[in-house]
């Protein structure tokens, strides 16, 4: 009876001392603005037995209304404003629960101011954001990325952490990391591949970020993945480039990511010298999968690398025999736009990203056309099908557009095309179009976050896809979807990844031996804020004996007039005047003959929307 007294009091004594203790509030808590949302942040407090934090919110500075109460690991919050860039002020204190009920003092308030954004402050927004989640939710012990957000965070995926390196470049020569620290992660990352399973040189899809060891990707598929290597070494050829300072930590970079890239073997994946490269080889399986890279999809990538190759490479030839083998070109048009190669209307438009985040396509064509074209195209096909909505899905028009592999309402995950439409939308999809479709894919970053974003908007900025008709919107980020928005924006914005990738020494060589060709025909499409419309002109430069192609793509029906004005800005030609034209695209070819050489510049006017200018060189 004495021993169970004590153990009472023992225990009241103990539960007593608990109830007594005060956690401490959190430190540095700050807000930050934007256009429609301010995002409250701070650091952890350093009491024991905490069980979360309350949010408290005032519109005036003097009354504080509980918020959310959040997670004992939430370091964030997402107010959402929605007020579409009108400056609205709001006031915010935090405090720490812990255990037994007990409440921490309120933390010192922060205070933030929304405000309209620019389109460049917008897509900076957009790619600060989504770096987030190959920086701050990288795997701690090998700083690759993680396969999603939701799922086994063991689980690292080999293709979507050369994304993040990607993005990881981004972020260095945007400031958003130090170069010190982002030259520590990349060290971080390579060391951890370096001891990491391969297969003849080839990664696995799926990577125990832990130990290194493969995680099968499914029963036969738990060896090496080509295609997965393939945009792992695009990450990491391209971060060997930007690296360049002679310095013991970058020179051991450059030289480790150089042992990594020669010791693929590109040719073992021929199967048996074959005349195609195979995605998959297992040790258990061997040649099970029997998956041959062949027709257009998102591998191209592969064929370009395994020909450059200094030390495993493959003969251009099979480019030819295996990737460009059988059914590969596409004669059709879809709502006016040639596909040149693919599947109908496209496929999903994943396959325009995937190996164009280093591979510049603009400037160069093989037999079956310039890849920037068809990639545009690609983007423009998805846009007018979704004006179209010929299912009458919820939401579906110029603004609210893109179908590709995501998260799905109703099977897990899948692709979506305009042969596979569930009403499933993934921002990935027109955002990764940005340098294809700049004025369509701003429309829809715009849209998504202004019209969407109090669900659609999270900490590592848009969440994979929604479904208007479902009221549905995931809680999810997928490695594989979130690089491609960092990258490709970038790309739109300076050609960072494009320029950094393409100075590799092994890369021009490997584009000739497969056959490629210079071609001007593909060019970033000149673009000049929300007129309604994107033009692209080429040849650029020209002679005057050449014919100029002018291709516009109209939102809206209206009369167009086109000239041309010297670098004075006196008119020099009018090249056609009021023509009626129907929304969609528009193409036609002039002639500049007798023009002298020199700079001028094309101006095109539209009844309904703004002023286009570009530049044209006449030789």
């Amino acid at each position: 009876m004495t021993i169970i007294r004590f153990t009472l009091l023992a225990s009241a004594l103990w539960a007593g001392c608990l109830s007594a203790q005060t956690p401490a509030p959190p430190a540095n808590v700050a807000a930050s603005g934007y256009d429609s949302h301010i995002e409250l942040h701070w650091q952890p407090s350093n009491s024991a037995n905490i069980t979360g934090y309350q949010v408290f919110r005032s519109t005036d500075g003097s009354q504080f209304d509980l918020l959310q109460n959040v997670g004992p690991s939430t370091r964030s919050i997402i107010d959402w404003t929605g007020d579409e860039g009108q400056a609205l002020t709001r006031h915010y204190k935090v405090r720490t629960t812990a255990a037994l009920g007990a409440l921490s003092d309120f933390s010192e308030p922060a205070s933030a101011t929304t405000a309209a954004m620019s389109d460049e402050q917008l897509m900076d927004m957009v790619q600060q954001y989504t770096f987030r989640y190959f920086w701050d939710f990288a795997h701690p012990l090998s700083g690759l990325a993680r396969e999603r957000s939701n799922g086994d965070n063991n689980i690292v995926t080999t293709g979507g952490s050369g994304f993040g390196i990607m993005a990881i470049v981004v972020a260095t020569e945007r400031g958003w990391v130090t170069r010190e620290a982002a030259v520590n992660r990349m060290i971080q990352i390579i060391s951890f591949l370096q001891l990491a399973d391969r297969f003849h040189g080839v990664f696995p899809h799926w990577l125990n970020g832990s130990t290194g060891k493969a995680i099968p990707f499914s029963q036969y598929d738990d060896g090496g993945d080509l295609v997965e290597t393939a945009f792992l070494m695009q990450g990491l050829l391209t971060a060997r480039q930007y690296f360049d300072q002679n310095t013991p930590l970058e020179n051991a970079l450059r030289n480790a990511i150089t042992g990594l890239w020669e010791a693929v073997e590109w040719d073992w994946y021929r199967k048996n010298g074959s005349g195609t490269l195979y995605w998959h080889w297992s040790p258990n399986h061997g040649w099970q999968m029997n998956f041959p890279l062949r027709g257009f999809n998102e591998t191209h990538i592969t064929y370009l690398l395994a020909a450059a190759s200094p030390t495993h490479g493959v003969p251009g030839s099979l480019y030819q025999t295996g990737w460009t083998a059988g059914n590969y070109a596409n004669g059709s048009t879809y709502y006016g736009y040639p596909i040149f190669c693919g599947p109908p209307a496209g496929g999903p438009l994943f396959f325009a990203h995937y190996s164009y985040l280093g591979f510049d396509p603009r400037n160069v064509k093989d037999a079956f056309c310039n890849y920037f074209q068809r990639n545009r195209n690609h983007s423009l096909i998805q846009h007018a099908y979704s004006i179209n909505n010929p299912s009458n899905f919820t939401g579906y028009s110029a603004e609210c557009w893109g179908l590709t592999s995501s998260d799905d309402p109703l099977a897990g995950y899948r692709e979506h095309h305009p042969g596979y439409d569930n009403g499933t939308i993934a921002p990935t999809a027109a955002l990764s179009s940005m340098p294809y479709t700049p004025s369509e894919s701003l429309a829809a970053l715009r849209h998504f976050y202004r019209a969407q974003g109090e669900r659609l908007w999270g900490p590592y900025g848009f969440y994979d896809a929604f479904n208007l008709k479902l009221d549905w919107f995931a809680s999810s980020y997928l490695a594989i979807d979130q690089g491609p928005i960092v990258v490709m924006l970038e790309n739109h914005r300076t050609g960072l990844l494009w320029n950094l990738f393409m100075q590799n020494p092994e890369i021009q060589p490997a584009l000739e031996a497969l056959g490629f060709q210079p071609d001007a025909s593909g060019t970033q499409a000149d673009f000049l804020g929300k007129n309604g419309f994107d033009v692209f002109v080429f040849p650029n430069p020209i002679s005057t004996e050449e014919m100029l192609n002018v291709e516009c793509s109209i939102l809206a029906p209206q009369k167009l007039t086109l000239r041309i004005i010297d670098t004075q800005g006196r008119p020099v030609r009018a090249l056609f005047q009021d023509m009626e034209m129907p929304a969609g695209l528009f193409q036609k070819t002039l002639h500049l003959k007798d023009l002298p050489q020199g700079i001028y510049f094309l101006e095109m006017t539209g009844s309904k929307s703004g002023r286009w200018t570009g530049k044209v060189m006449v030789k």
